[in-house]
């Protein structure tokens, strides 16, 4: 029996639906940023480019809350798991898979669904890393700002998205000073947006629906708990960084600048980082070691990635 057909005396007695909610990360520079600081640093290391976090959202075309900006999701079907969910409502929105996607919280709070049928909300986040945005493909965004047990209220996959471009044939660094056209910004926060998807800033996030601003902020305060894990840290980066660069991540993830030689030294004291013996090439300035993350980091949850579908 749906929620629909049922009596006002029956409905309260039905199950909740189920339904899944992302919130993807991606790195970028703010826009207009130098992709390099000038200025070199006391190790020799430039300064990477500012960075600051950005998300997609999705535009809702249906009541409730339409013309609303959402975090892409929707209900599970019925031969999904919820992480089959969660990566299908990421590559639609963002045209891409997430090399890190982790289940953050279950929103199932009897005020979020009091005038419609109850839903409970499994929430997903992501990391979109640097090999991910390249590997983006040129799909157009599907149903994604479902938070309803049955109306995506996003339109369908032939609807009127924005495309995503196909990604360059060679890897780029979030901080490129080219604009990678998986990675199209503009501010969503603006009345004049045109598309139903759009990347932004998440500082600078319009107005939401649903409790979708609630689920953005436990995200990201997950994600900054994280930073002390660096696993979780480096996807946003290449297998190969500089410090520097690993400096800006922390930096973008935490809000708050963080003293390049004290952060230096206790990355190195960790021993989580392996010196691979080469430079950086094509630099301004005095080329940076590269390091990559050693085994022995910390390791990812259980959840980090996807889970191979078992055979029944």
């Amino acid at each position: 029996m749906g929620f629909a057909d049922a009596s006002a005396s029956e409905r309260p007695y039905l199950p909740p639906a189920v339904a899944v909610s992302t919130v993807a990360f991606a790195l970028r520079p703010p826009p207009g940023a130098s992709t390099l600081d000038a200025d070199a640093a006391a190790d020799g290391e430039a300064s990477a480019a500012p960075a600051t976090l950005w998300i997609p959202l999705v535009r809702r075309t249906r009541e409730p809350f339409r013309g609303r900006w959402a975090l892409p999701g929707g209900p599970t079907r019925w031969n999904e798991t919820l992480t089959d969910t969660a990566l299908r409502s990421i590559r639609a929105a963002a045209g891409c898979t997430p090399g890190y996607l982790e289940q953050l919280y279950a929103f199932g709070g009897v005020e979020r669904s009091a005038d419609a049928a109850r839903l409970v909300t499994i929430a997903y986040w992501a990391m979109l890393g640097e090999g991910d945005l390249d590997a983006a493909v040129g799909a157009g965004a599907a149903a994604a700002a479902e938070d309803r047990p049955s109306d995506s209220g996003a339109g369908s996959a032939d609807g009127p998205w924005n495309r995503v471009t196909t990604a360059p044939s060679t890897s780029r660094r979030w901080d490129d000073p080219r604009d990678p056209p998986p990675l199209q910004p503009f501010d969503a926060a603006s009345p004049d947006s045109e598309g139903n998807v759009a990347w932004c800033s998440a500082d600078r996030l319009p107005e939401l629906a649903f409790d979708h601003a609630g689920i953005i902020a436990y995200a990201l305060a997950r994600l900054r708990s994280k930073t002390e894990y660096a696993a979780v840290a480096h996807r946003f980066l290449g297998p190969t960084f500089t410090i520097g660069r690993l400096r800006a991540v922390h930096e973008a993830v935490l809000g708050a600048a963080v003293d390049p030689a004290n952060f230096r030294r206790q990355m190195l004291a960790r021993g989580v980082l392996v010196d691979t013996g080469e430079r950086e090439t094509g630099a301004a300035h005095r080329p940076a070691r590269l390091y990559r993350f050693s085994n022995d980091a910390a390791p990812e949850p259980p959840d980090a990635r996807p889970h191979p579908r078992r055979s029944a």
